[in-house]
């Protein structure tokens, strides 16, 4: 199956432009921002935005680049509609070497192509045949978790949802293999923010090296079955796709987009489940009135049909997307000149929208770091002032692929948990954050269910 692509030959993956008509601080010499970006990127982002505005310069990773904030920003950098951003050449430097071909990792053409092939495993009828799979393994999975004791929830809620996207996405039982898959997909994800990539053995990055060839080991083992027998796991479906002339995708490249996905869906409804969890153990009231929402539906189990009734469910669904979007920035880079905000930017420039800071922008949403839920109802849409201001899914061609699929995993989720337990943390806790590459709790969040 072949798919055409940009020649990006003549840019140079590490543009070095300082920018310096454009408003900004390049920090340290040689790290620049980097120790601020790794350590508080939301603080860092707030500083920018209220010293510079929309528009300003930096230097993070070694790399020049420039900060767009806002839902114009947003609009301008997602639309794309002259397609004067590349969503492949940004992401290349951070991920090439561990999520290769994945669809964040191609543009135009070749984006296109391979993204209509892959969207056929998240339509409706997709999604409701791996709803019956997910449901009874997340009650079963939540069954065995401690009762009234503490524990840390990120890590029993990564291990669950990884063995539901075996099951899912793979078609496969885990077992004994989940420790080691566990363990290869965040080594991996941590390696993008490796500062010095270099294969020394104990390094960030040789550790994601190390768990790329141990997830490409897992899944390659697995599709000469696949290739036989047609089932309705997603790893099945891709690798019986074909385009409009019969043409499969290569071995490697169910490969790519297998892990690609599995990271994309896995470890980002991690830490949307972690974001939830903790707004309802500090909003108790919010858990009781999913309660209710349960209730009224009279079910032990869903339908697919069931979660369009789950009014309030997607309001908390979406005001934790609001305040804590897993990935917090999206990068691009330039393919031609251009005027951004006033500026000239040249070609190959690379730039960075904020989903996060855009969602704390009090032009468009009151009280912003409340958690308020309502915000998102009928009658108040506060997100409905520009279309662009809440992007925890991204935006345009380049949308995340299974935003549906995470609503209705989260959704099962929720229904199955508050119909059990009471979420309870410590009098007094506020969770700290890990904020980039994707934001999660700094302390693996402690919380106790206690049985209802």
């Amino acid at each position: 199956m072949n798919s055409t692509s940009v020649d990006y030959q003549d840019y140079p993956r590490q543009p070095n432009r300082k920018l310096t008509h454009i408003p900004g601080d390049s920090g340290l010499p040689l790290f620049g921002q980097t120790f601020s970006f790794l350590k508080n990127y939301k603080a860092l982002t707030e500083m920018r935005y209220r010293k510079y505005g929309k528009i300003s310069r930096g230097n993070t990773l070694f790399q020049h680049s420039l900060t767009l904030l806002g839902p114009e920003a947003n609009e301008l950098v997602l639309k794309n509609s002259d397609g004067q951003f590349s969503s492949m050449l940004a992401w290349n430097p951070l991920l090439d070497r561990l999520f290769p071909n994945g669809l964040m990792l191609k543009d135009a053409e070749a984006h296109r192509y391979d993204r209509k092939i892959l969207q056929g495993a998240f339509k409706k009828a997709s999604i409701e045949g791996y709803l019956h799979t997910m449901s009874p393994h997340l009650e079963r999975g939540l069954k065995e978790w401690p009762n009234g004791k503490e524990f840390h929830f990120q890590h029993a809620v990564k291990q669950l949802l990884l063995e539901v996207a075996a099951e899912v996405f793979l078609g496969v039982e885990m077992g004994e293999e989940a420790s080691g898959v566990n363990t290869a997909f965040v080594d991996t994800m941590l390696a993008s923010m490796a500062v010095l990539k270099l294969p020394i053995p104990g390094t960030l990055w040789h550790r994601g090296l190390t768990g790329r060839k141990h997830l490409e080991d897992f899944v390659m083992a697995h599709i000469g079955d696949k290739r036989k027998h047609e089932g309705r796991d997603i790893f099945s479906q891709i690798c019986h796709a074909t385009d409009e002339d019969g043409n499969y995708f290569s071995d490697e490249a169910v490969r790519d987009h297998i892990i690609f996905l599995l990271f994309a869906a896995h470890d980002t409804t991690t830490s949307t489940l972690c974001s939830i969890v903790y707004a309802l153990a500090k909003n108790p009231e919010w858990q009781q009135r999913l309660r209710e929402e349960y209730a009224a539906i009279g079910k032990d189990q869903l339908d697919y049909d069931d979660l369009n009734k789950l009014d309030d469910s997607k309001l908390v669904f979406k005001e934790a997307l609001r305040m804590y979007p897993p990935v917090p920035a999206i990068p691009r880079r330039t393919l031609k000149d251009m005027d951004i905000f006033g500026y000239h930017v040249p070609k190959n420039t690379a730039v960075a929208i904020s989903p996060l800071l855009t969602h704390y922008m009090e032009e468009y949403w009151s009280n912003p770091n409340d958690f308020d839920p309502e915000r998102f109802s009928k009658e108040r849409a506060e997100d409905k002032k520009h279309f662009f201001q809440w992007v925890p899914f991204g935006g345009g061609a380049h949308k995340c692929l299974g935003l549906n699929f995470a609503e209705v995993q989260t959704k099962l989720f929720l229904f199955h948990l508050l119909r059990r337990y009471n979420i309870k943390v410590k009098d007094g806790y506020e969770m700290p954050r890990s904020w980039v590459p994707l934001i999660f709790p700094a302390d693996g969040l402690p919380v106790s269910f206690e049985p209802i």
